[in-house]
């Protein structure tokens, strides 16, 4: 995943709205969301080369996202599989705060990433409402977020990469208006790229730079391989709906829609028609 913009106890009706696309090279085998395990507890797509997973939620209303950091120089191709930071995470019943510190001290085996852990819902002492964002590549261990409105790629939390700084922006204008999944799925499909001098200097080719600043990325082999939106209301009630785009066309899509409340049990778990061209 590239990009993730969320806003984090800064809505009157829902305490977490996200709005991600993950990136991938389009060889790389995935399998769309769904309910993992024999309890199905766990939702969230699956990388089938690796068995991890990107962005998911489970049945407690514990969510947890990744993504890489760009340092072509750091990368080690042996490293574990960043992916299973996620499943981790949503298979814990540690709070957040003790979660990560146990996984700080094994975290450099990993190649550079970000990651955010939150209970959307207050559901006692040991799961309050809270949002952490840790990465492996700072000194921090934990940052614990206040509510407001954020937006994280391939940096750090809020780096001021064009795409971040533009999608936040349109964001936090979308949601004051309406928490549309439509609008926000469009507004995740934003194609258009930086101009040379707002590009970020990240180690990978100019023809890249200008390539991964779109918002949705379509580059030779390279792209966008879904977008996904999630809702928590109130209320507790999980909207989960994640867009996925064919490798061999990626200007063809599939919608799959995910409805549940926290702590519950699953309620609707639907897709929405098949492939079609957006």
């Amino acid at each position: 995943m590239c990009l993730a913009v969320f806003a984090w106890q800064s809505h009157p009706e829902y305490p977490l709205v996200v709005a991600a696309n993950r990136d991938e090279f389009y060889a790389r085998s995935t399998r769309a969301a769904a309910w993992w395990g024999q309890n199905v507890s766990l939702l969230a797509g699956r990388d089938e080369e690796a068995g991890g997973a990107w962005f998911g939620i489970n049945r407690r209303g514990r969510f947890c996202l990744l993504t890489n950091v760009r340092s072509p120089t750091e990368r080690n191709p042996h490293a574990p599989s960043r992916g299973a930071v996620v499943l981790a995470s949503l298979q814990s019943h540690e709070p957040i705060g003790e979660w990560l510190r146990d996984l700080a001290p094994r975290a450099q085996v990993f190649n550079g990433f970000n990651l955010l852990v939150g209970d959307p819902l207050d559901q006692g002492a040991r799961q309050p409402a809270e949002l952490h964002y840790y990465s492996n590549r700072l000194t921090a261990e934990t940052t614990v977020l206040r509510p407001g409105v954020y937006g994280l790629s391939n940096a750090f939390l809020d780096s001021p990469w064009p795409k971040v700084t533009r999608t936040v922006s349109r964001f936090a204008t979308q949601i004051a208006q309406k928490v549309s999944v439509e609008a926000l799925l469009a507004m995740m499909a934003d194609r258009s790229v930086a101009l040379d001098r707002e590009l970020p200097s990240t180690g990978v080719p100019l023809e890249w730079e200008r390539a991964l600043s779109a918002v949705q990325i379509r580059a030779n082999g390279y792209g966008t391989r879904s977008t996904t939106v999630l809702t928590v209301r109130a209320d507790g009630v999980a909207n989960f709906v994640e867009r996925t785009f064919d490798p061999a066309s990626p200007d063809k899509h599939t919608d799959r829609a995910f409805e549940f409340t926290i702590g519950a049990g699953q309620r609707v778990s639907t897709p929405l028609g098949g492939p079609r061209g957006k």
